[in-house]
């Protein structure tokens, strides 16, 4: 299984996961041009894929979405919440109405040889979701977007080798920064983005040793910078009672313009 992102930030998102036979994307918030590109890189092309995920209906992360399942005939997955606002935007042009299907919160559901489960986040959006998704033996994630986090999100990231996990924003950073208040009260809001300090946190309670990659991924261009993020998080882990050290794990930064290192797992 492989696991990479091609875009991870405020300015746009898109995951690429996959098996030797399937090949997914969670989002497409990217211009069509990049998704492409992306895939090329790591060897795949847009008529190979397989479907696209949605988590929720943000431009950040659907505004590649109607060019690319245009041109390739792509079947688009999210809940119907989501999907009754992808059909009514029309930046998105026009694509059959067949490809999109509906997926619910803790119903898992398989394309080709990888078998997905949604599970709900909080966050100013219809119906979001993360996703869980499982290729033979491994499992990663994809866990952004979310203003908290809580037991119902701890169980759900529970046994994986590999998380792209959302550290958006140093609190300090943004609460002195340009942003006007409303902004920030929704971005530090219980369905707004998760902190670095958050980050962290969540990843004290789903540590384990078969957990080999941790991608840090949506940080805001204004509010957050790689190193700090990186920091934080390692800061955090290092001082949490579970046994385990920042260094223990493969933890990196998933780059807003750049691709991220290829996890094979």
């Amino acid at each position: 299984m492989r696991f990479v992102s091609i875009a991870s930030g405020s300015s746009g998102n898109c995951i690429y996961a996959g098996t030797e036979n399937t090949h997914i994307l969670i989002d497409a918030g990217i211009s069509a041009r990049r998704m492409e590109q992306g895939l090329a890189d790591i060897g795949v092309k847009g008529s190979e894929l397989d479907g696209i995920v949605i988590t929720h209906e943000h431009s950040d992360h659907v505004k590649g979405l109607g060019v690319l399942a245009r041109k390739f005939g792509i079947p688009i997955y999210s809940t119907e919440g989501t999907l009754e606002e992808i059909r009514g935007m029309k930046c998105l042009g026009e694509y059959p109405e067949e490809l999109l299907t509906p997926v619910r919160p803790d119903v898992d559901f398989a394309i080709g040889d990888m078998v997905l489960e949604p599970f709900r986040i909080d966050h100013d959006a219809a119906d979001p979701v993360g996703y869980r998704i499982r290729g033979g033996r491994r499992s990663v994630a994809v866990a952004t977007d979310m203003g908290h986090f809580d037991q119902y999100i701890i169980d759900h990231l529970q046994g994986l080798d590999a998380i792209l996990l959302e550290s958006n924003h140093d609190v300090r950073m943004l609460e002195t920064g340009p942003y006007p208040y409303y902004l920030k009260r929704r971005i530090l809001g219980d369905h707004g983005h998760l902190s670095n300090d958050s980050a962290g946190q969540l990843l004290n309670c789903i540590l384990h040793d078969q957990l080999k990659y941790i991608l840090l991924g949506h940080l805001s261009k204004e509010n957050n910078y790689e190193e700090l993020a990186y920091e934080t998080v390692r800061l955090e882990i290092d001082q949490g009672d579970h046994g385990y050290r920042a260094s223990d794990f493969s933890i990196s930064v998933a780059g807003r313009e750049t691709m991220s290192q290829i996890i094979n797992l």
